[in-house]
């Protein structure tokens, strides 16, 4: 599998840039297989693991552990530990981030009411659609047909949303105030 592993990151990346697998003839040519054959074969035992699937009308998709990535055991943010210490795992984003697919959406943040919760401008949040929420969780709430990404809150019996920010105003719903669903998750691009 360790030749296999090069193969599939390599793979991996030719699909990030062009979001579609490669044809047989492209991947021997990409992985520097000699022969359809090999090809072939590489093909089968990643659709053995889950890596690949092959669609009605006989094309290549990524399979459910296509997208899975290494996880390391841990890394200190404080004293550094011996880099043989570390011990590999594989995740998936889905796995960590979803519990319930079906209900769950992803959505870009726009402006910096949420700063200070460490949720930035164009940090993507997972948000599981749910109409009902808990005091201090992190809402998308919908106020007065307007989307908005704030901590749900009790002030005097009533229900509130809090910035996370000290420019912004608490909101306080004078009409209805309806829970679109629940922030469970955060993913943010450095680059």
């Amino acid at each position: 599998m360790s030749n296999d592993r090069s193969y599939l990151d390599q793979l991996q990346d030719y699909y990030a840039q062009h979001r579609i697998l490669p044809s047989y003839a492209t991947m021997a040519g990409l992985l520097g297989l000699k022969s359809k054959s090999s090809v072939a074969a590489l093909v089968a035992r990643l659709k053995l693991q889950d890596f690949l699937e092959v669609t009605p009308d006989k094309r290549l998709k990524p399979g459910g552990r296509f997208f899975e990535r290494l996880l390391a055991d841990s890394v200190r943010a404080g004293f550094p530990s011996p880099a043989n210490d570390v011990q590999h795992d594989m995740l998936t984003i889905d796995e960590y981030l979803v519990e319930r697919p079906s209900q769950t959406v992803l959505v870009t943040v726009k402006g910096d009411s949420m700063i200070d919760a460490g949720i930035h401008p164009g940090d993507i949040v997972a948000v599981e659609k749910r109409p009902a929420a808990n005091v201090g969780d992190i809402v998308v709430a919908i106020v007065d047909n307007e989307f908005t990404l704030k901590y749900l809150e009790r002030e005097k019996g009533q229900f509130v949303l809090r910035p996370a920010n000290p420019a912004y105003p608490i909101i306080r719903p004078t009409g209805s105030l309806e829970i679109f669903g629940v922030v469970v998750g955060l993913v943010r691009k450095y680059k």
